[in-house]
Order: C-alpha cells, then sequence, then structure tokens
C-alpha cells in the first residue's frame, strides 16, 4: 500500500487551475524560499502548530504532555520545541484548539475516496491539484494518485517548483493535463541564495515538459528587493517567449500569510516586502512586450 503524508486537503479551489479543484497539499519541500507562505510545508515530517491566540491558559497541555516539553514561564505557556516528539497528546487534549499536529499519513486509496467526494462538482475542466510543500518530492504517491485520477477520468494539474530529477517528472508526465510551473529568478546564484536550491534543473526540467507538449502555466511570485529587476523579467521573458506550451504567466504578488503560519511552527519567517500596485503595472507591461499572455494572481 503506498502511503504519503499531507498537511491540508482544500475543497472547492478555484485558483489552483481550471474549474472547481480539490487541492492537496504535499508535505515536504527542497526549497526553503525567503518568502514561502506555506511554511508547514517545507519539513517532510509532522509539525507541532501552536495558535496562541486561542490559547486559555487552562494548562490541560503541560500536564497532557509525555515529554515536559511544556511550562509557564513569565506567566505564558511556552512550547520547548527541542523536547517535543509530535506525539499529539496536548492537541487531543486542549480544549480551544490551540495546538494542532501538521501532517497527515494517507494511502492513496485514501486519499482518492476524498477526491471522489468531489467529482460532482468538477464537471468538464475541474479535478485534482496536486500542490505542496513540493507533490514531486513523494514522487511513488504522487504517481498513484495521479493514476486513479486518470483512470477514474478525472483532470489533474500539478503545482511544482520543477525542482526533481528528470526522470521524476518524466515518469508522471503522462498523467498530468496541466503544470502550474514556478519560476523565481534566472541568476543562478540568487536563485540559490533565496531558495536554497540551483534553478539549473528547474529549467532544463520546463524544457523538457514543453518538448513533450504538456500545458503549462507559469507562476511568478513577484518579491520586492529579491526578483522584480527588469533583468531577471526580460530573461525570463526571452526563455518563456522560446517555449511553445506556456498558456500565460501569472504574477502572484508576495503576500504575508506565511509570517504568522511560521512563528506557530516556532520558525523564524523573513518578512518580504509586498509589491506597489506601479510596480505590478511596470512588470505587466515588460512581460505583454514579448507577447506573452500574462495576468496579475491565478
Amino acid at each position: 500500500m503506498v502511503e504519503g503524508l499531507i498537511f491540508d486537503i482544500k475543497r472547492y479551489a478555484i485558483h489552483d487551475g481550471p474549474g472547481i479543484r480539490t487541492t492537496v497539499f504535499f508535505k515536504g519541500c527542497p526549497l526553503s524560499c525567503w518568502w514561502c507562505h506555506n511554511p508547514e510545508g517545507q519539513s517532510f515530517g509532522r509539525e507541532l502548530m501552536v495558535w496562541s491566540d486561542r490559547c486559555i491558559e487552562c494548562r490541560t497541555c503541560i500536564s497532557a504532555c509525555p515529554n515536559s516539553a511544556i511550562s509557564i514561564s513569565n506567566s505564558s505557556i511556552v512550547t520547548e520545541r527541542g523536547k517535543c516528539r509530535i506525539c499529539g497528546a496536548c492537541a487531543a487534549k486542549c480544549p480551544a484548539n490551540a495546538r494542532e499536529i501538521v501532517g497527515k499519513t494517507l494511502s492513496a486509496e485514501e486519499l482518492m475516496a476524498e477526491v471522489e467526494k468531489d467529482h460532482e462538482f468538477y464537471g468538464e475542466s475541474g479535478g485534482l491539484t496536486a500542490s505542496g510543500g513540493e507533490p514531486l518530492a513523494q514522487p511513488v504517491f504522487l504517481r498513484v494518485l495521479l493514476k486513479r485520477c486518470k483512470d477514474a477520468g478525472v483532470h489533474t494539474t500539478v503545482d511544482t517548483s520543477g525542482y526533481a530529477e528528470r526522470k521524476t517528472l518524466a515518469k508522471i508526465s503522462n498523467k498530468v493535463d496541466l503544470f502550474l510551473y514556478d519560476l523565481k529568478m534566472m541568476n543562478p546564484r540568487k536563485h540559490k541564495l533565496h531558495t536554497g536550491v540551483s534553478n539549473k534543473p528547474i529549467i532544463e526540467n520546463l524544457k523538457m515538459l514543453d518538448k513533450l507538449g504538456k500545458q503549462i502555466i507559469i507562476r511568478f511570485p513577484l518579491i520586492p528587493h529579491v526578483n522584480t529587476a527588469d533583468a531577471n523579467i526580460t530573461s525570463m521573458c526571452m526563455l518563456l517567449s522560446g517555449l511553445k506550451n506556456i498558456k500565460r504567466i501569472c504574477i502572484l504578488p508576495y503576500n504575508k500569510l506565511g509570517i504568522d503560519k511560521a512563528k506557530r511552527l516556532g520558525k523564524k519567517a523573513r518578512p518580504c516586502a509586498k509589491p506597489s500596485d506601479r510596480l505590478l503595472a511596470h512588470t505587466l507591461r515588460l512581460i505583454k512586450n514579448y507577447g506573452l499572455a500574462v495576468k496579475i494572481g491565478g
């Protein structure tokens, strides 16, 4: 039985591909982008998320923890992350739902059963979107899930950073109707600085998918002072204008959703700036100059 680790299932999604979709968020990502809005998807293991604003200070979690990882300090409840074994005892006992274990193991059959619940809403264009994290980081689980979807007549979309072994991507490509493909920056040094990995396999994999005739929508996260320079955008456009199967580019303005999530996970976030309307308009014009279809959002 093939199993995978996911951290969320979003139903009736309308921004993760065509039509109404069920978006499954795979846990684990090889990238560590400064602006990540799903930091709970980075780790390949289960994690504890603490919602301090929900806490009613009943101290139930302290007595529930078998590892003495929770205590009172300066009148506040504190979790010592180094002692926490992610057993879930505190989350199970918390009456205010202030503690949550992020990450659930499901078999491909169990997850497909969840997808099938929404089948009647998909219509002709809706379906499954595998997102994350990075779905390609759980290749066997992803491949089995995609096959089950295709066997059931469900449209499949994979939302990916493109950072994976070439053979991994090649094995699942014939089971994917649409790729939502992230392009962040073209300079290799800056890409590694801001994401932790090289962009070489990302660009090579994009070219491979284009040669295979796969339908691709580019997602370009716009992060001021990181990837908004004209040189980066024009370099990206030069690459994309030479490909045949790019449906459009979606500019995704930075949002701060990941900052609070990171704090709840006990992680440090890197606050970035939100792009101004002027910057968005300028970026839109630059991309349109290359004859590429482009929109903000999506």
